[in-house]
């Protein structure tokens, strides 16, 4: 990681690490619980955290923030996001947030594991990743309960594109949007 990524970082985490931001995130992170226990076949589920939370004190590469509560024991397949850089805090529970580098596609193979954790006390690697625009990534979840994690990404929220692998080895992705 370089000197000016873990600033980024470092700086969300003072962000994070405010009791006023966290009370106002608490309530997004319930709606988001509710909606994914009501959803009983879905892996995950997520909400966009309205910018305004953070006042003025968001980073400038920060275009949006998001929720996801990912189902325990869940893995919920290879993604990318061609339009954004990705950085995302574990919050609450654990999970390993697997990466797979210099692939067009994903494969079954070379993904590097990197288990995050929600103890405040940790060091920053425990508890946050940076995933670059492209880089494949897979959340693998604990059986023991569901993880939430929150995501800052460089691009508004309407705009953020997921792609996933459309079969098995093949270069081309399925693209959607989050929101809308």
């Amino acid at each position: 990681m370089t000197a000016a990524e873990r600033a980024i970082l470092v700086g969300l985490d003072q962000i994070l690490r405010s009791e006023r931001i966290r009370t106002l995130i608490r309530p997004v992170v319930e709606r988001v619980r509710t909606k994914l226990s009501l959803e009983t076949g879905a892996l995950m589920a997520w909400e966009p955290i309205p910018l305004t939370i953070y006042g003025s004190v968001l980073l400038s590469p920060i275009k949006s923030s998001w929720i996801f509560v990912l189902r325990a024991g869940a893995n919920t397949g290879a993604e990318r996001h061609p339009n954004s850089h990705q950085r995302m805090m574990s919050f609450q529970g654990s999970g390993d947030m697997q990466v797979q580098a210099g692939s067009s596609a994903p494969n079954n193979e070379g993904w590097q594991s990197n288990m995050l954790i929600s103890d405040s006390d940790a060091p920053l690697e425990k508890r946050w990743i940076s995933i670059p625009a492209n880089l494949w990534h897979r959340p693998v979840i604990s059986k023991e309960g569901d993880w939430v994690v929150i995501s800052f990404h460089t691009v508004p929220a309407e705009e953020l594109i997921e792609e996933r692998p459309e079969g098995s080895g093949e270069d081309r992705a399925k693209q959607m949007r989050y929101l809308g």
